[in-house]
């Protein structure tokens, strides 16, 4: 501690009242102590200290104002004031009605020839809560390092288990970075001479120059790209997609390449011959397999037309949903007469294109139930052609409404509004009892009704012979 060389000469004659307002202006909080260690007078430098406090220490011993742990340091600044040694700054806690301590840091001094000692001290509570915000921060820190740790490595297990072959490129270069084990396998690389490898490597020369344009054209523009390739020898057909993405400085291209078709059927449906399954590519059906839940997991070419779309790996893992018919109806219709009955045959409804167009289609599928896992087959047949303008529109009125028309004028609208309300609402119960061929409890979900409901609606118009079927519950 640096005490002043001339206190009386350069100080002059500071009286009491003086000496009081320096110690207030210059530290936070400060304390004047009898000889005992009692607080007998206080002064807060800001308004909120002075609330804090408000008059309660005044008669306490120091001692008794601050939280166990700081006892110590409390004692022995008094102690080390009493010897007259240079007392140390010491940070205490003093109890508070609120949620949290008060810390505040003193230092202590003997004044007087009474014992009296003056205790002045800093608001430390600025500088904890910037303490408590650097540790969240640092916590925060920790759980997301460990996050992206945990990520990296399931990802980074994932592309080693995975099925399909993934490479990384070097966008600049195209050579490859890191591929995984099942497009080494599949391209003939060597992970020894890997970093040294040009891709495309391992395919044709028909193909070889349609894969660079494409990866050219996915590095310029920044948007993904897939072109068909094959391999060298000649033995398979490959979908070869590709898309960028930056990895600090670097900008690389992430390039898979998935069997074709046929080599995919064979490998959902066990067991298929490989002409029949050619001749499901071929055809000029829609054809799609889906999982037990309803997502793709193969389609061929034609249901790729129809469904507007470039190719299968845009419709793989998708719900077949997202094409056909009435969101959230339709499906559920097939999936449940599929697990209930295992086929389903001639089931009407349309099929959205992804640019908008609309297709009239007929369904039939079929029950997987020997593969592993479960799957469903359907069959999608465009019957737009086949219907006539007059079979599009809608049907005419029938002899009810006509009557209805006819008693405009002599029955109030209300009266004719409701049984007008009544022909409709039977019409769709009978269309929507037709399209699930009498199966109510799949009626009732296509028109949005309870099962109980739906009987209540077919015992007033006499529809059905109300015997509950065996798939309505």
């Amino acid at each position: 501690m640096k005490r002043f060389s001339a206190p009386k000469k350069s100080l002059g004659e500071i009286d009491t009242d003086a000496a009081a307002e320096l110690l207030a202006a210059t530290a936070d909080i400060t304390l004047v102590l009898d000889q005992e260690g009692v607080i007998r007078d206080v002064a807060a430098g800001s308004p909120e200290l002075a609330a804090e406090i408000d008059g309660r220490w005044v008669g306490q011993p120091w001692v008794s104002t601050v939280t166990v742990e700081s006892r110590p340091k409390i004692e022995s600044l008094l102690q080390d004031a009493a010897e007259g040694h240079p007392s140390r700054w010491r940070q205490v806690n003093h109890l508070s009605d609120r949620a949290t301590d008060l810390p505040i840091v003193y230092s202590a001094v003997k004044v007087g020839k009474k014992g009296r000692v003056v205790a002045v001290g800093r608001d430390l509570r600025a500088i904890s809560v910037l303490q408590q915000r650097l540790v969240d921060a640092q916590q925060s820190v920790d759980r997301e390092y460990a996050r992206l740790r945990n990520a990296e490595t399931r990802n980074r297990l994932l592309f080693q288990l995975a099925s399909e072959a993934v490479l990384i490129l070097d966008a600049a270069t195209l050579r490859v970075v890191e591929a995984n084990p099942a497009a080494m396998q599949l391209l003939g690389l060597n992970s020894r001479r890997l970093a040294s490898r040009p891709f495309p490597d391992g395919l044709d020369d028909e193909t070889t120059d349609a894969v660079a344009t494409m990866l050219a054209n996915v590095r310029a523009s920044g948007r993904n790209g897939e072109v068909r390739a094959r391999l060298a020898d000649g033995s398979r057909d490959l979908l070869v997609s590709a898309s960028v993405f930056r990895e600090e400085r670097s900008t690389l291209l992430l390039v898979r390449a998935t069997p074709m078709d046929t080599d995919r059927l064979i490998e959902v449906v066990p067991g298929a011959t490989a002409r029949f399954v050619d001749f499901v590519a071929a055809a000029p059906d829609g054809f799609v397999v889906t999982d037990a839940e309803g997502k793709v997991v193969a389609a061929n070419p034609a249901f790729l037309d129809l469904a507007q779309l470039p190719g299968e790996e845009q419709a793989r893992g998708e719900s077949l949903e997202t094409w056909l018919g009435r969101p959230g109806v339709d499906l559920s219709v097939l999936l449940a007469q599929l697990r209930e009955h295992g086929s389903v045959r001639l089931f009407a409804t349309t099929l959205r294109g992804a640019n908008g167009a609309a297709a009239e289609v007929e369904v039939s599928g079929a029950a997987l139930r020997d593969s592993e896992p479960a799957c469903f087959g359907f069959t999608l047949r465009d019957v737009g052609a086949r219907l006539s303008a007059t079979q599009r529109t809608a049907p005419p009125l029938s002899r009810s409404v006509e009557q209805l028309t006819e008693l405009v004028g002599r029955v109030p609208l209300k009266g004719i509004v409701r049984e007008t309300s009544d022909i409709i609402e039977r019409l769709c119960i009978e269309a929507a009892l037709e399209l699930t061929q009498d199966n109510r409890a799949s009626a009732a979900e296509m028109l949005g009704l309870s099962r109980q409901s739906l009987y209540v609606k077919l015992r007033r118009y006499g529809l059905g012979d109300l015997v509950d079927s065996p798939g309505d519950f």
